[in-house]
Order: structure tokens, then sequence, then C-alpha cells
């Protein structure tokens, strides 16, 4: 039996979909992230009361349709990799380029959000809630930019690698804001 008709079986690294460098980059993110809710966590437990205080100030019905609006996008953004597989015409751009302007909405719903805390005089020194506050969602939020430029680039560049590649990113940074909303929004 010839090597060209012999698979060896997948195993390790060889099973993950799409290109390492991206797991990499997605894995070393979402520990930066961790590590920034576990300091969040940690200190919360340091004052209780300040902390619930300060996270009533939040305008949890904007976080709340921002969650919808990221699982949404998320939603087209794998849709697009399954339409482009399956060779189904101007769906997987249109796809993408929804799913990055449902992004530039999410911004917006912050920018206002950031705009009100603003206009109320509270900022990262107020109190160390809203360090981690704007710390951890403008973290985020520059992650939301680079996600929306991504996914404009593989709607113009529509290879399915470069799709799958731009919606794992898409979907670590929704996986980060579904962990960021109730954790700084909800749990008191």
């Amino acid at each position: 039996m010839s090597s060209a008709h012999s698979e060896q079986p997948r195993t390790g690294l060889e099973t993950l979909p799409g290109d390492l460098i991206m797991w990499v980059l997605i894995v070393s993110e979402l520990l930066v992230f961790g590590a920034g809710l576990l300091a969040f966590m940690a200190m919360r437990l340091t004052d209780p009361v300040g902390f619930a205080e300060a996270q009533d100030q939040l305008f949890r019905t904007g976080a709340a349709l921002n969650t919808l609006v990221l699982l949404t996008s998320g939603y087209l953004a794998a849709k697009a990799l399954h339409w482009r597989r399956a060779g189904i015409g101007l769906r997987p751009q249109l796809a993408l380029i929804a799913a990055a302007l449902l992004g530039v909405l999410f911004l917006w719903i912050k920018g206002v959000e950031y705009a009100h805390k603003a206009a109320q005089g509270i900022t990262f020194e107020t109190h160390p809630f809203f360090m981690f506050y704007y710390g951890l969602t403008g973290f985020h939020a520059a992650h939301v930019v680079v996600g929306v430029v991504l996914l404009l680039l593989v709607a113009w560049r529509d290879d399915p690698d470069n799709i799958e590649a731009a919606a794992a990113f898409w979907h670590m940074v929704d996986l980060v804001w579904v962990l960021l909303f109730p954790i700084v929004y909800l749990l008191g």
C-alpha cells in the first residue's frame, strides 16, 4: 500500500478548523480578558457595596441590546462561511457586511453609554468599579473595531479560509461579551 493512499489519523492541532496563528491569538486574548475579569471579581470582594452602587449606574438595557446585536452578528458571520462553502452567490458578502454593520451598531450603543457616563462625570477615577468597567469594555470595544475591519476585508476577499479566520475572531469577541455582560452589568 502506497503512502499516497494511506491517511494518518488527524490528532491534536491538526483537527482545529482554520489557521493555527488565529487560534493562538484567540486563546491569548481570552487569557487577557479572563485575567481582567478575575481581577475585577477579586476587587469586588473588597467593596461589594460600592461595586453594587456603581453597577446600578450602568445602562443595562443597552448592554442587553448589545448582547443581541453581537450574537446576531456572530450568526451572520457563521452563515457567511456556510453560504460561501455552498457557493451561494452574494449571500456571504452581504452577511459579512451586515455582521460588520451590527458591530458598528454595537459600538454606537457603547458610545452612547460612555457619553452618558461622561455627562454624569463618571470617570476611571470615580470608583474602582469604573476603572474595570472602562478598561474591560473599552478593550472589548477595541476588539470589536478590529473585528469589523476583518469582516469587511473578508467580505471583499471572500475566500473560505479568510471567512473562517475572521468568523473565529468574531466569535471570540462574542464570547468575551457574553462573559462581560453578566459579570460587569448583572452580578451583584
